[in-house]
């Protein structure tokens, strides 16, 4: 497939880069500083650029056959809102262009995954140092779901850089559940099964251990 990557320069997003390539996709990388990218390989196209810049956007979108957003940002924030606009941005572009699949990764305590992270993470962490994360997710989120493309929402749970191990649960049905660790590369492996199988189209799986 021909994939776009915006957020290719770390975390899952480097993971995704590096595991597309090896499977054989040809990806672009819409990143803000290339060289933080130093890779180079015969089907990688990177494209300098900004998720807030709706003209990069659209250069970098033409030709995909799938979106994925693994964007991040360092805490703490007072206010954020680089993901809800960006998204804007993912989505304007991908119906000028004809792109139906978009896969989003968000984080455990997105929608209806609130609740599930542990006493700490719920109580203590969520509501003061991720709340302004959290609160634009909502709206990324919800901007996703009342869009026409084909969209899967992924929600790790609590990222560790660990190795690639194929064995972790993609859940839907959070009764009962609280999340634990689940390696980057992990998460990445999962997104590229998923733009193979669609097996979660219109879903938000909760990725853990």
């Amino acid at each position: 497939m021909n994939i776009l990557i915006v957020g290719a320069t770390r975390g899952i997003g480097r993971q995704l880069l590096e595991q597309a390539l090896a499977s054989g996709h040809a990806v672009t990388a819409l990143v803000r500083n290339p060289q933080r990218l130093a890779i180079q390989h015969e089907r990688l196209r990177v494209i300098q650029g900004d998720i807030l810049d709706f003209d990069s956007v659209a250069r970098a979108m033409a030709g995909q056959e799938a979106v994925c957003c693994t964007i991040g940002v360092k805490v703490p924030w007072v206010r954020v809102t680089v993901f809800s606009e960006g998204t804007k941005n993912l989505l304007q572009a991908m119906l000028q262009t004809g792109v139906k699949r978009l896969i989003c990764v968000t984080g455990i305590g997105a929608g209806d995954s609130k609740g599930h992270g542990g006493f700490l993470y719920d109580y203590l962490f969520l509501p003061s140092v991720n709340r302004p994360i959290y609160a634009d997710k909502d709206r990324q989120e919800a901007l996703i779901e009342a869009s026409d493309v084909d969209w899967t929402i992924v929600r790790p749970g609590f990222l560790t850089n660990g190795p690639l191990t194929k064995n972790y649960r993609k859940l839907i049905n959070l009764a009962g559940v609280t999340a634990g660790w689940i390696s980057r590369a992990d998460v990445a492996h999962f997104i590229l099964e998923e733009l193979a199988s669609r097996q979660y189209l219109h879903q938000t799986p909760l990725l853990t251990s």
